[in-house]
């Protein structure tokens, strides 16, 4: 039985100030207020019976008990998102048929969770699932190959396509960790590295290069990379910096210890993931599944993304349905 006084508040908060190092960044990623997230952690330490932060330093840091409670407390509270997401019920069984497009910025976490839940509805259903680029599922989605898919917006109407907006995907840059002292002013701060490319070809390749166009920055065109993981690890070794949303920066968790995340110089702009369904498909199941994917991306992305990068909160959120 648990201590009374361990509650799932209090882990919340516990998570986030091991992330933040602050009261006031664990505020601002629980939408709680200051005094609310420094009793929720007495009331945690009080439960447990000892210190899990060293409250003499700043920012602050986490005692060795903290450590090793913090490994088992970001363990829990992925168990508890994993088994929340499960709980979306959606009424498939009627299909006969199904193929879904997603992009493959959902392969590590998302996409097994969906397809097991989706498998558990199609139970008389002929499944077919494709991952690819945003640029090959729009395609897909308008040549009328796929029933619905997820994808970066494309930024105009996909004729027989009605689109279901999900989540708001900003972008922001990537640099080998201990490159930069801070949040850089200017691009000027990473003249020292070169500028690594998405392929132009991809449409996260294009939105970047629009945006540079529109700032007129110009960078030597010596790197043009197809495969995110390849473009994360040129970073994580040194090779260069580059520009990425959040969720291509938790697909490569494996390089995060050699990769640091800040928000971009000048004005900031974002991607739109969406779920396009063709217009023929009335009824409840493209609302079903645009939910189902709002609550994963929620539990599997956004929420642990927040974690590590708090600045990011009210930025890369879900968008209203």
């Amino acid at each position: 039985m648990l201590s009374k006084g361990v509650t799932l508040r209090g882990l919340e908060v516990f998570e986030a100030i091991s992330s933040t190092g602050t009261v006031a960044g664990a505020a601002s990623l629980t939408g709680l207020s200051q005094p609310a997230v420094s009793q929720q952690l007495r009331n945690l330490e009080t439960a447990l019976g000892t210190d899990l932060i060293d409250h003499g330093k700043r920012p602050m840091r986490l005692t060795p008990a903290g450590e090793s409670f913090r490994r088992r407390a970001e363990a829990a509270l992925m168990q508890l998102r994993l088994a929340q997401s499960e709980l979306t019920v959606m009424d498939l069984a009627h299909l006969s048929s199904l193929s879904l497009g997603l992009i493959d910025d959902f392969d590590n976490d998302l996409t097994p969770r969906l397809v097991t839940i989706l498998a558990k509805s199609l139970t008389k259903c002929r499944f077919r699932l494709v991952t690819a680029p945003s640029h090959e599922i729009t395609r897909a989605i308008a040549n009328k190959q796929l029933h619905m898919a997820v994808s970066a917006s494309a930024g105009q109407v996909l004729p027989g396509a009605v689109e279901y907006p999900l989540a708001r995907d900003p972008f922001i840059l990537v640099a080998p960790r201990g490159t930069l002292s801070g949040v850089p002013k200017d691009f000027r701060a990473l003249d020292d590295l070169p500028f690594l490319r998405y392929d132009r070809e991809q449409m996260i390749g294009r939105q970047i290069e629009s945006h540079l166009a529109r700032l007129q920055v110009v960078f030597p065109d010596r790197f043009e990379v197809g495969s995110h993981l390849a473009l994360m690890a040129m970073v994580a070794h040194g090779l260069g910096w580059a520009i990425t949303t959040p969720m291509g920066y938790m697909r490569a968790g494996r390089f995060h210890e050699d990769v640091e995340a800040f928000a971009l110089p000048g004005h900031r702009f974002s991607r739109t993931i969406v779920l396009y369904a063709g217009a023929d498909w009335a009824g409840t199941v493209p609302m079903d599944i645009a939910r189902t994917m709002r609550q994963l991306i929620q539990t599997q992305i956004i929420e642990p993304g927040l974690v590590q990068l708090p600045w990011l909160a009210g930025d890369f959120r879900l968008l209203d349905s």
